[in-house]
Order: structure tokens, then sequence, then C-alpha cells
């Protein structure tokens, strides 16, 4: 047994470890400089995580040794488990206003969300490799939606946007990944972004002219082109009358992110400080803890969301351009392992884990410079988070075992 588990490590992608160890010592170094130039004293965010660090590398550890039979057996019961952990917070207590995590009485509780991204990408996974679909017609998307969409609305309903925006996305890559015609799936992301694009007559304008050049070079029929095109218009048109039924926060968030002035001391209070401090770093930055916003505690919620921000201000540009250079070399890796592998649900797993952690790092990104609004999402082994860190972990040991020489 202990030959078999050598040549499982021996087998796996152990490069994929190096990236993950840069990005995880530039979390710990930016937590060490928040809690040491602020004063605090354990348990505070850095002694939380090096914690979590533990149970982190024992789940990564079994999942790399877990057969992967094993996995695709039992997965659909594990999706079933997971729908029922994202409806458990509902039955306790708010915490931040949401319904998130499930308190077990300890200084810390579990937010099952974070572990339902990576048990719905394997879900499908198996969905997509055991039916020989015709992917190519539209209907043949309509149960991989369905597994996915089931508890994104429940995890939306807590509410969390930003997790459920995570949860949704790796469906289009992975229907992508097995031949489903772009234009389907085009047409299902088109509705958002009317709705999106329509609080600016300028980008709805250049929105509906892109729109209308990709219906036209995918040569619809013509009723059917002129159906969605003007479908999708009258969407955008109307929605104004849909603003209402979004909660006051949601209204603030989307109306901060066109002009953060017009409530620099609510809503666009993030925004304005975290650009403040990534702007004031320069090239260089500050020096390690020597950031202004971060001592003097102006910068929102900088352990987790707006982390990028505390480095770009005390480390400077250059450090999160390697900090870019660690996660593109570790998404690249993972999409390069389901280029080589013969096994199509293997190849889907890791095509699904590494668009998971493509879209925390964009949004995170994305949202600290005040390009989309605030979703409060953390960014992948640097932000501060035990579920999330355990989530991330354990997706990195999916790639471990997936990625590797098929030994079971």
């Amino acid at each position: 047994m202990l030959r078999d588990f050598r040549k499982k490590i021996l087998k796996s992608p152990i490069s994929v470890l190096l990236p993950v160890s840069g990005l995880i010592i530039l979390g710990l170094s930016t937590l060490f400089s928040i809690t040491t130039t602020q004063g605090q004293t354990p348990p505070n965010a850095l002694s939380k995580q090096i914690i979590f660090m533990i149970p982190a590398l024992i789940l990564m550890s079994i999942i790399l040794l877990t057969p992967r039979r094993i996995i695709h057996k039992y997965i659909y019961l594990i999706y079933g488990c997971i729908i029922i952990a994202v409806t458990l917070p509902f039955f306790g207590e708010k915490i931040a206003g949401t319904y998130r995590w499930i308190n077990f009485g300890l200084p810390f509780g579990l937010q099952p969300s974070e572990i339902a991204k990576w048990v719905i990408v394997i879900a499908l996974a198996r969905y997509l490799s055991d039916h020989n679909l015709k992917i190519k017609n539209i209907d043949a998307i309509v149960v991989p939606f369905l597994i996915v969409l089931f508890p994104t609305m429940i995890v939306l309903r807590q509410p969390d946007l930003g997790t459920a925006f995570v949860m949704i996305i790796p469906v289009f890559t992975m229907l992508f990944w097995v031949g489903s015609r772009p234009i389907h799936l085009f047409l299902i992301i088109a509705p958002f972004l009317s709705v999106f694009t329509a609080f600016d007559i300028l980008v709805f304008s250049i929105w509906a002219v892109i729109m209308a050049v990709v219906i036209f070079l995918a040569r619809l029929k013509l009723w059917h082109a002129l159906g969605l095109y003007f479908s999708n218009i009258f969407l955008g048109l109307i929605f104004p009358l849909m603003w209402g039924s979004l909660r006051s926060y949601q209204q603030n968030r989307l109306l901060s992110l066109f002009n953060p002035e017009l409530d620099p001391l609510g809503a666009g209070y993030q925004i304005i400080q975290s650009k403040i401090a990534l702007g004031s770093g320069g090239f260089m930055g500050k020096g390690w803890g020597q950031g202004t916003q971060t001592h003097l505690k102006f910068l929102p919620v900088q352990e987790s969301d707006f982390i990028v921000s505390v480095i770009g201000e005390e480390l400077g540009f250059l450090t999160l351009l390697i900090m870019l250079v660690l996660f593109s070399w570790l998404i690249i890796k993972i999409i390069r392992l389901a280029l080589d592998t013969t096994d199509r649900f293997s190849s889907l797993v890791l095509v699904g884990i590494s668009t998971i952690f493509l879209t925390h790092v964009f949004v995170n990104c994305a949202m600290t410079v005040g390009m989309i609004p605030v979703k409060g999402l953390p960014l992948p082994f640097i932000s501060y988070g035990g579920s999330f860190l355990l989530s991330c972990f354990m997706m990195v040991g999916f790639v471990l075992n997936f990625g590797r020489e098929k030994l079971d």
C-alpha cells in the first residue's frame, strides 16, 4: 500500500505546488504586516490562517490519494449532501447580515458554499463524461445548467452574489470544452449583459452592435435571429422597471462602480480607498509594514477582499506583477494537464477548477481597481478565510489527482 501511495505522489504534477507555495508565502507575509502594524494579538487573521493550513494540507493529501473511480462513483451523493449543507445556514443566525456560515460552537464557522464550488464542477464533469450528448444542440445544455443553478440559487438567497457568480461560470467553459456551440453559450449570457449595460446609453449601444454582429456571424434563421436580438434589446430597455427589485446595497454598489464619488463615505468608500492605496504604492511600494491605508485602517476588509490593495501599497506594482505571474503559471499548468489527459472526466474536472481559480483572481483584482462592483470575493491562497483556504487546497488535491498518469 505504501508503494502505491508513493507511486501516486511521484506520478502527480507536483510542480503545481510551486506557484501555490509562492502565493501562500505572499499571503502570510501580507497578513503578518496587517496584524503587526495594527497591533493585533492572537487569535488574529494570521494565526487563524496558519492553523487552517494544517487541515487544508491534510485534506489535500487525502484527495490526492483517493482513487478517481471512488470520486466518480460518489460525487452525486456528495452533490446531494452539499445541497443540504448550503441550506443549513438559513436555520441559524445571521452573520454580517447573511446566512453563509454553519456554526459548530467553535470560534469559527464553516461556509459550505466554498466547498459547493468544486462539488458542482465534479458533478457536472461526471454528467458530461457519462452522457454522449449531441452537445451542439441547445437542448443538450439544459441538464448541465440545472445541475449548476439549483445550488447557485440557494447561495444567491443567502445572499452571496459573488460566490453564486463563481459557481455558475465553470459551466460555460466546461460546455465549451466538450464541444457546445459558442453561440448557444453566448445567447445564455446575453440577457445578463443586456441588463448590465443598460446603466449607460453609450455602453448599451455598443453592446447592441456587438450582439448584432455575433448573431449575424452565427448564421441563425432570420426569425430566430430577429427574435433573439430584439428580445435582448427589450430586456435592456425595461431594466429601469427591474431596478426597484434590487436591494439598496446592490443598487449602491452598481452606482458606485460608475462613479464612486457619488457616495464617497458609503458605497463608494471601499473603491476610493482601494485606489488610493494602489496608486500610492507606485512601482516598488512604500515598504513592508509601511502602508498608511493599512496602518491607519482606512482600507476596509484588508485581510480578505482588499488584500491586493495592501500588497500594492506596501510592495508595489512589481510584487503585484509577480503575483499575477504565479496565478497565470498555476492556471496555465492546470489547463495543460487538462489537454494532456485522455480521460474526459479528469479533463473536465481540471478545466472547471482552473475556471474557479481564474474567476476568483479576475473578480478580486478587478474589484479593487473599480472595474466591477464590489462582490466580496477573496483571492486564492492569499486572502484570509478558513473555509476558502480549505476549499483551495482541496482543489489543488484534485489537480494533483486528476492531473497525473492514471493509476486507478
